[in-house]
């Protein structure tokens, strides 16, 4: 019995599923941050783009 509640206790899978959450989660918040940073000149070039295309 004590067997096997040291190998459940090894059983790293929920470990490993974890780590691949933090790192997703990092990923999202530095892809946000550059899109906060970037949103001014995005926002000029698409205002751009739109004012050439625009007929009149």
């Amino acid at each position: 019995m004590f067997q096997k509640l040291m190998a459940k206790m090894q059983n790293e899978e929920g470990q490993g599923l974890v780590e691949y959450a933090l790192i997703i989660a990092l990923i999202a918040i530095i892809c946000i941050a550059g899109l906060n940073l970037l949103a001014p000149q995005i926002n000029a070039t698409l205002g751009a783009i739109a004012t050439a295309i625009t007929p009149g």
